[in-house]
């Protein structure tokens, strides 16, 4: 199954709410659907602390899911496809660490509370981090990250998707596509004094 990695930009407030209310990023992932998050939040009533130590079932069933109020610039989403590991690669030489912020993409950030989207909890960014990772990005160019492509250690360190050693060109080729429209995302939201929303899907 592949897993492509998005990235949303969101305002700080909701980045907010989202970290006080959890369910809610289904509100945002899957609009159309108020099920997600309804069965989200009613298990997590089901079970809090208070149910749990009195062994009660009768915790407040919740019927509506809220909406989120979008502004300006909220919402806009790129996806780099099968890329994003590759490009940490060649921005950290790292598998999944790596210094901030070039790390960004696999570290750092606040986990929406425990809420598995499919590859774990999405994670978020507040404006001022989005301009910090805009300004670091700013200084990588191509030249810089094709001296980091070294397809043996790639492969070697199982770097998502299994093509370094086989596709040499059009691997660094694909990551350098994506790693453009990613610097270009990124500095929007930095412009739009926006937060980012990543995940993994």
């Amino acid at each position: 199954m592949s897993k492509c990695y998005n990235l949303l930009t969101i305002s700080d407030n909701n980045i907010d709410e989202l970290l006080h209310n959890p369910p809610l990023i289904w509100r945002i992932l899957a609009p159309d659907s108020q099920d997600l998050y309804l069965n989200a939040i009613n298990d997590k009533n089901h079970k809090s602390l208070l149910t749990r130590w009195f062994h009660k079932n009768d915790a407040a069933v919740v019927t509506e899911a809220p909406n989120l109020e979008f502004i300006e610039g909220e919402g806009i989403d790129v996806e780099l496809d099968k890329s994003w590991h590759g490009i940490h690669y060649l921005l950290t030489k790292s598998a999944w660490s790596g210094d901030w912020p070039l790390n960004f993409l696999l570290c750092e950030g606040k986990e929406i509370g425990d809420i598995d989207i499919g590859y774990g909890p999405a994670r978020t960014f507040k404006a001022n981090e989005v301009k910090e990772i805009a300004a670091a990005l700013a200084t990588i160019d191509h030249d810089a990250l094709k001296e980091n492509f070294d397809p043996g250690d790639m492969a070697h360190q199982d770097i998502y998707p299994d093509i370094w050693l086989n596709q040499l060109d059009d691997a660094l080729a694909y990551c350098l596509e994506y790693f453009d429209e990613l610097k270009r995302h990124v500095n929007d939201a930095a412009q739009r004094n926006m937060g980012l929303l990543v995940h993994l899907s």
